[in-house]
Protein backbone atom coordinates (compact mmCIF):
# COMPACT_ATOMS: atom_id res chain seq x y z
CA UNK A 1 0.00 0.00 0.00
CA UNK A 2 1.14 3.56 -0.58
CA UNK A 3 -1.30 5.32 1.81
CA UNK A 4 -0.32 5.32 5.49
CA UNK A 5 -2.77 5.05 8.43
CA UNK A 6 -2.44 8.76 9.21
CA UNK A 7 -3.35 9.74 5.65
CA UNK A 8 0.10 10.68 4.37
CA UNK A 9 1.35 9.24 1.11
CA UNK A 10 4.33 6.91 1.25
CA UNK A 11 6.70 6.91 -1.73
CA UNK A 12 7.22 3.13 -1.97
CA UNK A 13 5.72 0.82 -4.54
CA UNK A 14 6.06 -2.82 -5.54
CA UNK A 15 7.95 -3.52 -8.75
CA UNK A 16 6.28 -5.17 -11.70
CA UNK A 17 8.15 -6.40 -14.75
CA UNK A 18 6.57 -5.06 -17.93
CA UNK A 19 7.70 -7.12 -20.90
CA UNK A 20 8.49 -4.21 -23.22
CA UNK A 21 11.87 -3.81 -24.91
CA UNK A 22 12.62 -0.07 -24.82
CA UNK A 23 16.08 -0.50 -26.38
CA UNK A 24 18.68 0.99 -24.02
CA UNK A 25 16.26 3.34 -22.28
CA UNK A 26 14.91 2.84 -18.77
CA UNK A 27 11.15 3.36 -18.72
CA UNK A 28 8.90 3.29 -15.63
CA UNK A 29 5.12 2.96 -15.68
CA UNK A 30 2.76 4.41 -13.04
CA UNK A 31 -1.00 4.04 -12.95
CA UNK A 32 -2.85 7.33 -13.26
CA UNK A 33 -4.67 6.57 -9.97
CA UNK A 34 -1.45 5.82 -8.10
CA UNK A 35 -1.37 7.95 -4.93
CA UNK A 36 2.31 8.79 -5.41
CA UNK A 37 1.70 9.92 -8.98
CA UNK A 38 -1.11 12.22 -7.92
CA UNK A 39 0.63 13.55 -4.78
CA UNK A 40 4.08 14.20 -6.28
CA UNK A 41 2.91 16.02 -9.38
CA UNK A 42 4.69 13.65 -11.74
CA UNK A 43 4.23 14.27 -15.45
CA UNK A 44 4.58 11.82 -18.31
CA UNK A 45 8.07 11.76 -19.88
CA UNK A 46 9.65 13.28 -16.76
CA UNK A 47 12.57 11.43 -15.17
CA UNK A 48 12.03 9.54 -11.91
CA UNK A 49 14.58 8.04 -9.52
CA UNK A 50 13.85 4.47 -8.39
CA UNK A 51 15.80 3.34 -5.32
CA UNK A 52 16.22 0.14 -3.31
CA UNK A 53 18.87 -0.39 -0.61
CA UNK A 54 21.03 2.46 -1.85
CA UNK A 55 20.94 1.44 -5.52
CA UNK A 56 19.26 3.97 -7.82
CA UNK A 57 18.28 3.90 -11.45
CA UNK A 58 16.75 6.73 -13.47
CA UNK A 59 13.83 6.15 -15.81
CA UNK A 60 11.49 8.05 -18.11
CA UNK A 61 7.95 8.01 -16.72
CA UNK A 62 4.99 6.74 -18.74
CA UNK A 63 1.44 6.90 -17.35
CA UNK A 64 -1.02 4.04 -17.91
CA UNK A 65 -4.75 3.59 -17.33
CA UNK A 66 -4.96 -0.19 -17.57
CA UNK A 67 -4.72 -1.89 -14.14
CA UNK A 68 -3.88 -5.17 -15.89
CA UNK A 69 -0.63 -3.56 -17.01
CA UNK A 70 0.30 -1.80 -13.75
CA UNK A 71 -1.72 -1.59 -10.53
CA UNK A 72 -2.13 1.60 -8.52
CA UNK A 73 0.27 0.27 -5.86
CA UNK A 74 2.95 -0.79 -8.36
CA UNK A 75 5.68 0.69 -10.52
CA UNK A 76 6.13 -1.09 -13.84
CA UNK A 77 9.64 -1.42 -15.23
CA UNK A 78 10.63 -2.04 -18.84
CA UNK A 79 12.95 -4.95 -19.59
CA UNK A 80 15.98 -2.61 -19.67
CA UNK A 81 15.09 -0.97 -16.34
CA UNK A 82 14.18 -4.23 -14.61
CA UNK A 83 17.48 -5.84 -15.59
CA UNK A 84 19.44 -2.79 -14.45
CA UNK A 85 17.77 -2.66 -11.03
CA UNK A 86 18.53 -6.37 -10.42
CA UNK A 87 15.61 -7.05 -8.02
CA UNK A 88 13.01 -9.76 -7.77
CA UNK A 89 9.60 -8.84 -9.11
CA UNK A 90 7.44 -7.54 -6.26
CA UNK A 91 10.34 -5.99 -4.34
CA UNK A 92 9.58 -2.63 -2.75
CA UNK A 93 11.25 0.45 -4.18
CA UNK A 94 11.16 4.17 -3.46
CA UNK A 95 10.02 6.43 -6.32
CA UNK A 96 10.87 10.14 -6.42
CA UNK A 97 11.35 13.02 -8.80
CA UNK A 98 14.81 12.92 -10.42
CA UNK A 99 17.05 15.96 -10.28
CA UNK A 100 17.91 17.30 -13.76
CA UNK A 101 21.46 16.26 -14.74
CA UNK A 102 23.87 19.06 -13.90
CA UNK A 103 25.96 18.34 -16.98
CA UNK A 104 23.15 19.70 -19.20
CA UNK A 105 24.61 23.13 -18.50
CA UNK A 106 27.76 22.09 -20.41
CA UNK A 107 25.62 21.00 -23.36
CA UNK A 108 23.85 24.37 -23.35
CA UNK A 109 27.26 26.03 -23.47
CA UNK A 110 28.28 23.78 -26.37
CA UNK A 111 25.11 24.68 -28.27
CA UNK A 112 26.07 28.33 -27.76
CA UNK A 113 29.44 27.65 -29.38
CA UNK A 114 31.71 27.21 -26.34
CA UNK A 115 34.61 24.77 -26.27
CA UNK A 116 34.27 22.03 -23.63
CA UNK A 117 37.03 20.67 -21.40
CA UNK A 118 37.72 17.11 -20.25
CA UNK A 119 35.75 17.65 -17.00
CA UNK A 120 32.67 18.66 -19.02
CA UNK A 121 32.83 15.53 -21.16
CA UNK A 122 33.37 13.31 -18.13
CA UNK A 123 30.30 14.78 -16.43
CA UNK A 124 28.16 14.38 -19.57
CA UNK A 125 29.25 10.80 -20.21
CA UNK A 126 28.82 9.83 -16.53
CA UNK A 127 25.25 11.15 -16.58
CA UNK A 128 24.48 9.39 -19.87
CA UNK A 129 25.87 6.09 -18.56
CA UNK A 130 23.76 6.44 -15.39
CA UNK A 131 20.63 6.93 -17.59
CA UNK A 132 20.07 10.44 -16.21
CA UNK A 133 19.53 11.73 -19.75
CA UNK A 134 16.38 11.25 -21.77
CA UNK A 135 16.81 10.42 -25.45
CA UNK A 136 15.81 14.00 -26.24
CA UNK A 137 18.69 15.29 -24.08
CA UNK A 138 21.10 12.81 -25.65
CA UNK A 139 19.99 14.04 -29.09
CA UNK A 140 20.81 17.60 -27.99
CA UNK A 141 24.36 16.51 -27.09
CA UNK A 142 24.79 14.66 -30.40
CA UNK A 143 23.58 17.62 -32.45
CA UNK A 144 25.74 20.07 -30.48
CA UNK A 145 28.83 17.93 -31.10
CA UNK A 146 27.84 16.96 -34.64
CA UNK A 147 29.56 17.87 -37.93
CA UNK A 148 32.17 20.51 -37.22
CA UNK A 149 31.10 20.76 -33.59
CA UNK A 150 34.19 19.19 -31.99
CA UNK A 151 37.80 20.19 -32.51
CA UNK A 152 40.53 17.58 -32.25
CA UNK A 153 41.18 18.25 -28.55
CA UNK A 154 37.48 17.83 -27.78
CA UNK A 155 37.45 14.54 -29.72
CA UNK A 156 40.37 13.41 -27.55
CA UNK A 157 38.51 14.45 -24.37
CA UNK A 158 35.35 12.62 -25.50
CA UNK A 159 37.34 9.48 -26.32
CA UNK A 160 38.91 9.42 -22.86
CA UNK A 161 35.59 10.07 -21.12
CA UNK A 162 33.84 7.29 -23.04
CA UNK A 163 36.71 4.84 -22.39
CA UNK A 164 36.44 5.45 -18.66
CA UNK A 165 32.65 5.03 -18.59
CA UNK A 166 32.80 1.25 -18.12
CA UNK A 167 35.08 -1.72 -17.67
CA UNK A 168 38.55 -1.93 -19.21
CA UNK A 169 40.17 -5.24 -20.06
CA UNK A 170 43.84 -5.95 -19.44
CA UNK A 171 45.27 -8.99 -21.21
CA UNK A 172 48.76 -8.57 -19.68
CA UNK A 173 50.47 -8.85 -23.06
CA UNK A 174 52.52 -6.20 -24.87
CA UNK A 175 50.73 -6.62 -28.22
CA UNK A 176 46.94 -7.03 -28.35
CA UNK A 177 45.65 -6.47 -31.87
CA UNK A 178 42.34 -5.45 -33.38
CA UNK A 179 40.86 -4.50 -36.71
CA UNK A 180 37.93 -2.21 -37.40
CA UNK A 181 36.09 -0.84 -40.43
CA UNK A 182 34.23 2.46 -40.15
CA UNK A 183 31.29 0.82 -41.96
CA UNK A 184 29.01 1.77 -44.82
CA UNK A 185 29.93 -1.17 -47.09
CA UNK A 186 27.50 -4.12 -47.06
CA UNK A 187 28.90 -7.65 -47.00
CA UNK A 188 32.30 -6.44 -45.81
CA UNK A 189 32.82 -9.40 -43.46
CA UNK A 190 36.62 -9.39 -43.46
CA UNK A 191 36.85 -9.56 -39.66
CA UNK A 192 35.68 -13.18 -39.58
CA UNK A 193 38.51 -14.12 -41.94
CA UNK A 194 41.17 -11.90 -40.39
CA UNK A 195 40.68 -13.07 -36.78
CA UNK A 196 41.40 -16.79 -37.34
CA UNK A 197 44.36 -15.98 -39.61
CA UNK A 198 45.95 -13.68 -37.02
CA UNK A 199 45.18 -16.04 -34.12
CA UNK A 200 46.68 -18.96 -36.05
CA UNK A 201 49.85 -16.87 -36.35
CA UNK A 202 49.86 -16.72 -32.54
CA UNK A 203 48.90 -13.09 -31.93
CA UNK A 204 46.25 -12.16 -29.36
CA UNK A 205 43.06 -10.83 -30.99
CA UNK A 206 40.06 -10.73 -28.59
CA UNK A 207 37.52 -9.35 -31.05
CA UNK A 208 34.34 -7.83 -29.62
CA UNK A 209 31.90 -6.65 -32.27
CA UNK A 210 28.55 -4.94 -32.43
CA UNK A 211 25.21 -6.03 -33.74
CA UNK A 212 23.66 -4.21 -36.67
CA UNK A 213 21.54 -1.16 -35.97
CA UNK A 214 20.87 0.23 -39.45
CA UNK A 215 22.91 -2.23 -41.55
CA UNK A 216 21.83 -5.70 -42.80
CA UNK A 217 24.34 -7.47 -40.52
CA UNK A 218 27.08 -6.75 -38.04
CA UNK A 219 29.96 -9.11 -37.36
CA UNK A 220 28.16 -10.39 -34.25
CA UNK A 221 24.97 -11.11 -36.25
CA UNK A 222 26.92 -13.08 -38.85
CA UNK A 223 29.10 -14.96 -36.35
CA UNK A 224 25.92 -15.91 -34.49
CA UNK A 225 24.97 -18.09 -37.47
CA UNK A 226 27.97 -20.26 -36.55
CA UNK A 227 28.43 -19.92 -32.78
CA UNK A 228 27.22 -18.25 -29.61
CA UNK A 229 28.37 -14.64 -29.38
CA UNK A 230 26.80 -13.53 -26.09
CA UNK A 231 29.63 -14.58 -23.80
CA UNK A 232 30.13 -13.63 -20.18
CA UNK A 233 33.46 -11.88 -19.49
CA UNK A 234 34.75 -15.10 -17.87
CA UNK A 235 33.71 -17.22 -20.85
CA UNK A 236 35.30 -14.75 -23.26
CA UNK A 237 38.57 -14.87 -21.31
CA UNK A 238 38.58 -18.68 -21.37
CA UNK A 239 38.14 -18.78 -25.15
CA UNK A 240 40.79 -16.11 -25.73
CA UNK A 241 43.35 -17.74 -23.45
CA UNK A 242 42.86 -21.09 -25.17
CA UNK A 243 42.51 -19.98 -28.81
CA UNK A 244 44.25 -16.55 -28.76
CA UNK A 245 41.05 -14.97 -30.12
CA UNK A 246 37.30 -14.72 -29.94
CA UNK A 247 34.49 -13.29 -32.09
CA UNK A 248 31.96 -12.14 -29.51
CA UNK A 249 29.28 -9.53 -29.07
CA UNK A 250 30.64 -6.62 -27.03
CA UNK A 251 27.38 -5.82 -25.22
CA UNK A 252 27.93 -8.28 -22.35
CA UNK A 253 31.40 -6.99 -21.45
CA UNK A 254 30.28 -3.43 -20.52
CA UNK A 255 33.02 -1.83 -22.59
CA UNK A 256 32.51 1.93 -23.04
CA UNK A 257 28.75 1.54 -22.34
CA UNK A 258 28.03 5.22 -23.02
CA UNK A 259 28.86 4.52 -26.68
CA UNK A 260 26.06 1.96 -27.01
CA UNK A 261 23.58 4.45 -25.53
CA UNK A 262 24.73 7.24 -27.85
CA UNK A 263 24.49 4.95 -30.89
CA UNK A 264 20.90 3.99 -29.98
CA UNK A 265 19.95 7.67 -30.51
CA UNK A 266 22.55 8.61 -33.12
CA UNK A 267 21.72 6.06 -35.80
CA UNK A 268 17.93 6.61 -36.04
CA UNK A 269 18.59 10.35 -36.36
CA UNK A 270 21.09 9.72 -39.15
CA UNK A 271 23.82 11.61 -37.25
CA UNK A 272 27.30 10.31 -38.03
CA UNK A 273 29.87 13.03 -37.39
CA UNK A 274 33.61 12.44 -37.62
CA UNK A 275 34.24 13.37 -34.00
CA UNK A 276 31.60 11.07 -32.59
CA UNK A 277 32.73 8.23 -34.85
CA UNK A 278 36.39 8.55 -33.83
CA UNK A 279 35.56 8.66 -30.11
CA UNK A 280 33.15 5.74 -30.47
CA UNK A 281 35.62 3.46 -32.26
CA UNK A 282 38.76 4.29 -30.27
CA UNK A 283 37.05 4.20 -26.85
CA UNK A 284 35.78 0.68 -27.56
CA UNK A 285 39.23 -0.48 -28.66
CA UNK A 286 40.94 0.99 -25.61
CA UNK A 287 38.33 -0.49 -23.27
CA UNK A 288 38.82 -3.91 -24.90
CA UNK A 289 42.53 -3.77 -24.05
CA UNK A 290 43.83 -3.29 -27.59
CA UNK A 291 47.32 -1.91 -28.07
CA UNK A 292 47.53 -2.08 -31.90
CA UNK A 293 44.74 -1.37 -34.39
CA UNK A 294 44.35 -1.57 -38.17
CA UNK A 295 41.55 0.73 -39.30
CA UNK A 296 39.80 0.24 -42.63
CA UNK A 297 38.34 3.38 -44.26
CA UNK A 298 36.46 2.44 -47.47
CA UNK A 299 36.01 5.29 -49.95
CA UNK A 300 33.38 5.28 -52.68
CA UNK A 301 30.47 7.22 -54.23
CA UNK A 302 27.92 5.53 -51.94
CA UNK A 303 30.22 4.70 -49.01
CA UNK A 304 30.23 6.53 -45.68
CA UNK A 305 33.35 8.41 -46.90
CA UNK A 306 32.90 9.55 -50.48
CA UNK A 307 36.09 11.43 -51.33
CA UNK A 308 39.79 10.82 -50.80
CA UNK A 309 40.32 14.27 -49.22
CA UNK A 310 37.70 13.41 -46.59
CA UNK A 311 39.41 10.07 -45.95
CA UNK A 312 42.80 11.77 -45.47
CA UNK A 313 41.31 14.26 -42.99
CA UNK A 314 39.67 11.42 -41.08
CA UNK A 315 42.94 9.50 -41.08
CA UNK A 316 44.83 12.42 -39.53
CA UNK A 317 42.22 12.81 -36.78
CA UNK A 318 42.33 9.09 -35.97
CA UNK A 319 46.13 9.17 -35.84
CA UNK A 320 46.16 12.28 -33.63
CA UNK A 321 43.78 10.83 -31.04
CA UNK A 322 45.27 7.32 -31.24
CA UNK A 323 48.76 8.65 -30.59
CA UNK A 324 47.67 10.57 -27.49
CA UNK A 325 45.74 7.70 -25.93
CA UNK A 326 48.63 5.27 -26.47
CA UNK A 327 47.05 3.21 -29.26
CA UNK A 328 49.34 2.18 -32.14
CA UNK A 329 47.06 2.80 -35.11
CA UNK A 330 47.49 2.14 -38.82
CA UNK A 331 44.87 3.41 -41.27
CA UNK A 332 44.27 1.62 -44.57
CA UNK A 333 42.13 3.35 -47.20
CA UNK A 334 40.29 0.79 -49.33
CA UNK A 335 37.96 0.68 -52.33
CA UNK A 336 34.36 1.20 -51.21
CA UNK A 337 32.75 1.41 -54.64
CA UNK A 338 30.69 -1.76 -54.15
CA UNK A 339 29.79 -4.43 -51.58
CA UNK A 340 32.57 -6.83 -50.56
CA UNK A 341 31.80 -10.49 -51.18
CA UNK A 342 28.49 -11.68 -52.60
CA UNK A 343 26.18 -12.07 -49.63
CA UNK A 344 24.43 -9.26 -47.76
CA UNK A 345 22.72 -10.64 -44.64
CA UNK A 346 23.90 -12.99 -41.83
CA UNK A 347 23.53 -16.43 -43.46
CA UNK A 348 24.76 -15.25 -46.86
CA UNK A 349 27.77 -13.48 -45.34
CA UNK A 350 28.61 -16.49 -43.15
CA UNK A 351 28.56 -18.63 -46.31
CA UNK A 352 31.05 -16.27 -47.99
CA UNK A 353 33.36 -16.34 -44.94
CA UNK A 354 33.39 -20.13 -44.73
CA UNK A 355 34.03 -20.43 -48.47
CA UNK A 356 37.11 -18.22 -48.03
CA UNK A 357 38.38 -20.18 -45.01
CA UNK A 358 37.74 -23.50 -46.79
CA UNK A 359 39.68 -22.27 -49.87
CA UNK A 360 36.59 -22.95 -51.97
CA UNK A 361 37.21 -22.07 -55.65
CA UNK A 362 33.86 -20.23 -55.60
CA UNK A 363 34.89 -18.00 -52.68
CA UNK A 364 34.50 -14.27 -53.46
CA UNK A 365 37.88 -13.09 -54.72
CA UNK A 366 37.51 -9.54 -53.36
CA UNK A 367 36.76 -10.83 -49.84
CA UNK A 368 39.83 -13.09 -50.02
CA UNK A 369 42.18 -10.33 -51.15
CA UNK A 370 40.93 -7.64 -48.80
CA UNK A 371 41.05 -10.02 -45.82
CA UNK A 372 44.62 -11.07 -46.64
CA UNK A 373 45.71 -7.45 -47.01
CA UNK A 374 44.26 -6.50 -43.62
CA UNK A 375 45.49 -9.65 -41.88
CA UNK A 376 48.96 -9.11 -43.34
CA UNK A 377 49.18 -5.58 -41.93
CA UNK A 378 48.14 -6.83 -38.49
CA UNK A 379 50.70 -9.66 -38.59
CA UNK A 380 53.37 -7.03 -39.27
CA UNK A 381 52.70 -5.66 -35.76
CA UNK A 382 54.55 -8.80 -34.63
CA UNK A 383 58.09 -7.58 -33.84
CA UNK A 384 59.49 -10.83 -35.30
CA UNK A 385 57.92 -10.15 -38.72
CA UNK A 386 59.69 -7.86 -41.16
CA UNK A 387 57.73 -5.18 -42.97
CA UNK A 388 56.25 -6.43 -46.23
CA UNK A 389 56.12 -10.11 -45.16
CA UNK A 390 52.67 -10.03 -43.57
CA UNK A 391 50.63 -10.69 -46.70
CA UNK A 392 52.63 -13.80 -47.64
CA UNK A 393 52.35 -15.16 -44.08
CA UNK A 394 48.61 -14.53 -44.03
CA UNK A 395 48.14 -16.23 -47.39
CA UNK A 396 50.12 -19.29 -46.25
CA UNK A 397 48.00 -19.58 -43.09
CA UNK A 398 44.81 -19.39 -45.14
CA UNK A 399 45.88 -21.75 -47.94
CA UNK A 400 47.33 -24.33 -45.53
CA UNK A 401 43.98 -24.73 -43.73
CA UNK A 402 45.33 -23.41 -40.42
CA UNK A 403 42.89 -20.48 -40.49
CA UNK A 404 39.95 -22.86 -40.97
CA UNK A 405 41.12 -25.06 -38.09
CA UNK A 406 41.44 -22.00 -35.86
CA UNK A 407 37.94 -20.79 -36.81
CA UNK A 408 36.51 -24.21 -36.02
CA UNK A 409 38.26 -24.13 -32.62
CA UNK A 410 36.86 -20.64 -31.87
CA UNK A 411 33.35 -21.80 -32.84
CA UNK A 412 33.65 -24.85 -30.59
CA UNK A 413 35.04 -22.75 -27.73
CA UNK A 414 32.21 -20.23 -27.90
CA UNK A 415 29.61 -22.94 -28.45
CA UNK A 416 28.48 -24.02 -31.92
CA UNK A 417 25.00 -22.92 -32.95
CA UNK A 418 22.33 -25.25 -34.26
CA UNK A 419 20.49 -22.71 -36.36
CA UNK A 420 18.93 -22.84 -39.80
CA UNK A 421 21.79 -21.85 -42.09
CA UNK A 422 20.04 -21.85 -45.47
CA UNK A 423 19.08 -18.60 -47.20
CA UNK A 424 15.43 -17.52 -47.09
CA UNK A 425 13.25 -19.63 -49.35
CA UNK A 426 11.25 -16.73 -50.82
CA UNK A 427 13.36 -15.44 -53.71
CA UNK A 428 13.24 -13.09 -56.66
CA UNK A 429 15.99 -12.20 -59.10
CA UNK A 430 16.44 -8.56 -60.12
CA UNK A 431 17.61 -8.39 -63.73
CA UNK A 432 19.52 -5.99 -65.99
CA UNK A 433 17.33 -3.74 -68.11
CA UNK A 434 19.92 -3.29 -70.89
CA UNK A 435 23.12 -4.73 -72.34
CA UNK A 436 26.39 -3.32 -71.05
CA UNK A 437 28.91 -3.33 -68.23
CA UNK A 438 28.17 -2.91 -64.53
CA UNK A 439 29.87 0.44 -63.80
CA UNK A 440 28.41 1.29 -60.37
CA UNK A 441 26.54 -0.33 -57.49
CA UNK A 442 24.69 1.67 -54.85
CA UNK A 443 25.83 0.35 -51.46
CA UNK A 444 23.13 2.14 -49.52
CA UNK A 445 20.29 0.93 -51.72
CA UNK A 446 21.35 -2.72 -51.59
CA UNK A 447 21.86 -2.54 -47.83
CA UNK A 448 18.35 -1.11 -47.44
CA UNK A 449 16.94 -3.81 -49.71
CA UNK A 450 18.48 -6.51 -47.51
CA UNK A 451 16.98 -4.92 -44.40
CA UNK A 452 13.55 -4.73 -46.05
CA UNK A 453 13.90 -8.45 -46.78
CA UNK A 454 14.24 -9.04 -43.03
CA UNK A 455 17.99 -8.94 -42.28
CA UNK A 456 19.49 -9.10 -39.71
CA UNK A 457 16.59 -10.28 -37.51
CA UNK A 458 15.80 -13.04 -40.01
CA UNK A 459 19.19 -14.67 -40.43
CA UNK A 460 18.46 -16.13 -43.87
CA UNK A 461 17.15 -12.88 -45.34
CA UNK A 462 19.25 -10.63 -47.53
CA UNK A 463 20.62 -10.06 -51.00
CA UNK A 464 22.95 -12.36 -52.98
CA UNK A 465 24.98 -10.55 -55.63
CA UNK A 466 25.31 -12.26 -59.00
CA UNK A 467 27.15 -9.45 -60.82
CA UNK A 468 29.86 -7.04 -59.67
CA UNK A 469 31.45 -3.90 -61.11
CA UNK A 470 33.23 -4.72 -64.37
CA UNK A 471 30.98 -7.66 -65.27
CA UNK A 472 29.34 -7.68 -68.70
CA UNK A 473 25.60 -8.34 -68.69
CA UNK A 474 22.82 -8.64 -71.22
CA UNK A 475 19.26 -7.44 -70.78
CA UNK A 476 17.42 -9.97 -68.62
CA UNK A 477 20.57 -11.31 -66.90
CA UNK A 478 20.21 -11.54 -63.11
CA UNK A 479 22.08 -8.88 -61.12
CA UNK A 480 21.21 -10.20 -57.65
CA UNK A 481 18.75 -12.41 -55.83
CA UNK A 482 16.55 -11.32 -52.92
CA UNK A 483 16.07 -13.86 -50.11
CA UNK A 484 13.33 -13.51 -47.50
CA UNK A 485 11.71 -15.74 -44.89
CA UNK A 486 8.38 -13.93 -44.53
CA UNK A 487 6.02 -12.96 -47.33
CA UNK A 488 5.40 -9.36 -46.23
CA UNK A 489 9.15 -8.63 -46.05
CA UNK A 490 9.65 -10.32 -49.40
CA UNK A 491 7.05 -8.12 -51.13
CA UNK A 492 8.48 -4.92 -49.60
CA UNK A 493 12.02 -5.76 -50.72
CA UNK A 494 11.03 -6.93 -54.19
CA UNK A 495 8.93 -3.81 -54.88
CA UNK A 496 11.77 -1.58 -53.69
CA UNK A 497 14.32 -3.28 -55.95
CA UNK A 498 12.04 -3.33 -59.00
CA UNK A 499 11.70 0.44 -58.67
CA UNK A 500 15.50 0.92 -58.78
CA UNK A 501 17.95 -1.99 -58.87
CA UNK A 502 20.81 0.08 -57.47
CA UNK A 503 22.96 -0.98 -60.45
CA UNK A 504 24.25 1.34 -63.19
CA UNK A 505 24.83 -0.33 -66.55
CA UNK A 506 27.05 1.58 -68.97
CA UNK A 507 30.27 1.46 -70.96
CA UNK A 508 33.57 0.05 -69.56
CA UNK A 509 35.37 3.40 -69.68
CA UNK A 510 32.89 4.82 -67.16
CA UNK A 511 34.39 2.60 -64.43
CA UNK A 512 37.80 4.27 -64.58
CA UNK A 513 36.19 7.73 -64.56
CA UNK A 514 34.20 6.89 -61.45
CA UNK A 515 37.31 5.59 -59.68
CA UNK A 516 39.30 8.69 -60.64
CA UNK A 517 36.68 10.80 -58.86
CA UNK A 518 37.57 9.06 -55.58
Amino acid sequence: MNQSSNGTVEDTLRTRRVAIDTYRENVAYLHRDCAIYRAEGFQALNKVAITNNGQTIYAVLNVVDDPDLVGDDEVGLSEQAFAQLELDEGATVRVAQAEPPRSMEAIRRKIAGDRLEIEDFRAIIDDITASRYSKMEIAAFLVASGPGGLDREEILHLTRAMTDSGSRLDWHEPVVVDKHCIGGIPGNRTTMVVVPIVAAHGMLMPKTSSRAITSPAGTADTMEVLSRVELTPDAMHRVVRRERACLAWGGTARLAPADDILISVERPLGIDSMGQMIASILSKKLAAGSTHLVLDIPVGPTAKVRHMREAMRLRKLFEYVGDRVGLHLEVIITDGAEPVGRGIGPVLEARDVMQVLENDPDAPHDLVQKSLRLAGRIIEFDPDVRGGQGYAIARDILESGRALSKMQAIIAGQGAQELETTPGQLTEEIVAERDGTVVAIDNKRLAHAARLAGAPMDKGAGVDLLAKIGDTVRAGDPLYRIHAEFRADFHFAAAYCREDSGYTIGEPDQISRLHMEL
